[in-house]
């Protein structure tokens, strides 16, 4: 694990599982489940930690976009819905003794004034360097975001 905080971009789709509902939460707190990409899982078990800080962003909508700010509160643990056979996350292949996937629970910090629009950071894009949301092709849930990303990205709030 890092010495420092890192910093992520965690997509989830508003009708699923958006910000307010995030807010609303018990404890404003939820285990991030149903990941099922093995790089995305293996940043959640081999980089993230306690106290990361995560740009919400809402994909899949009329208006993608960051808006919010949450945190890594809990570090990875295996993704109960996995061995639900009634979840969409159930996963046969997947054993209690060795679990294939896992999750990361995240705090909500706080709603931006306003969604900061994909459309907005392919605009800025330059400004961003390599950001992998912006890039042709990517479809992870869970993507790292340097400091430089991280400032100019509120900064467009």
């Amino acid at each position: 694990m890092a010495d420092r905080m890192r910093r992520w971009l965690m997509k989830s789709e508003p009708d699923t599982f958006s910000i307010d509902d995030l807010a609303s939460a018990p404890n404003q707190t939820t285990m991030w489940e149903g990941v099922r990409n093995y790089q995305a899982r293996n940043m959640m078990r081999d980089d993230m930690a306690v106290g990361d800080g995560v740009l919400f962003y809402h994909s899949n909508c009329a208006t993608p976009g960051v808006v919010g700010i949450a945190e890594i509160s809990h570090e990875a643990y295996p993704d109960p819905t996995q061995f639900d056979p009634v979840s969409h996350y159930f996963d046969p292949g997947s054993k209690p003794d060795d679990p294939r996937w896992l999750v990361v629970d995240v705090r909500y910090v706080r709603k931006l004034d306003r969604t900061v629009t994909l459309a907005e950071l392919k605009a800025r894009a330059d400004e961003l360097g390599d950001f992998a949301l912006v890039k042709r092709g990517n479809r992870l849930s869970v993507l790292p975001v340097s400091d430089e990303q991280w400032d100019r990205i509120l900064s467009m709030v």
